[in-house]
């Protein structure tokens, strides 16, 4: 899967590894040192992943992490989080923080460009559903939801979540399944976070009566009802 990966690593053995094992998976490869030289990159040349050291010589990772979620551009930028920290409190603090993965060093290149590839797979393209303007309409390039007329504001999480569940009208799927299809990495978060953010996306969906649209499927997880054949047209 080709694609474009910046590596931010201020040490050099460790960029150039990283940087060699992508370049080796036919991965075009930009590298930076600091937070300052990878925000000129992303901004002249969009990666399709950034790989972030947590431990910058001018700034937080996390502090950068937190900094990209916020920029209107950058804001759905994939980013695994790269680190020697280890403990459960780090990795969760850098996934409520942002990051879609977390990838502990030392780690083996297979592991590595096998984040890397999972993550572009479930970042590609999907085929979105939509509905008449008296149901719910998601436009990914814009990132705009509507339930019925009612423009609805989503967090990033929320977005994410009812996009994936849009893509798949009527499957069910699991808490541990949507802990992995939406924030990434299901090891390092508790399942009752999924029930958190349904609870809010159906609050947000509300307003224009669409809150309903996420089942929960008592024992199995939830699914997003498609309640008309408009439902399974493709959003142009």
């Amino acid at each position: 899967m080709p694609g474009h990966i910046l590596v931010l690593d201020p040490a050099p053995a460790m960029q150039a590894l990283l940087a060699h094992n992508l370049a080796g998976a036919g991965y075009r490869v930009s590298c930076a040192v600091d937070a300052r030289g990878a925000l000129a990159l992303l901004a002249a040349d969009p990666p399709d992943v950034l790989l972030l050291e947590w431990d910058l010589p001018d700034a937080s990772g996390i502090a950068l992490l937190r900094q990209l979620r916020q920029d209107g551009v950058l804001c759905d930028l994939p980013i695994i989080m790269v680190s020697a920290r280890d403990s459960e409190q780090d990795k969760v603090l850098a996934l409520d923080s942002g990051a879609d993965d977390y990838l502990c060093k030392p780690a083996g290149p297979r592991e590595m460009l096998a984040r890397v590839h999972a993550l572009l797979r479930r970042r590609a393209p999907a085929v979105l559903r939509t509905a008449t303007a008296a149901t719910l309409c998601l436009d990914p390039h814009t990132r705009r939801v509507t339930a019925g007329k009612v423009p609805v504001n989503l967090g990033r999480v929320e977005f994410k979540l009812l996009h994936f569940l849009m893509d798949h009208p009527g499957r069910v799927h699991s808490r541990a399944q949507l802990l992995d299809q939406v924030w990434g990495h299901a090891a390092y978060l508790d399942e009752r976070t999924v029930d958190a953010h349904v609870g809010r996306l159906r609050h947000a969906l509300q307003p224009g009566g669409c809150g309903h649209r996420i089942e929960t499927v008592r024992g199995s997880g939830y699914r997003y009802l498609a309640l008309d054949a408009l439902d399974t047209a493709v959003c142009a």
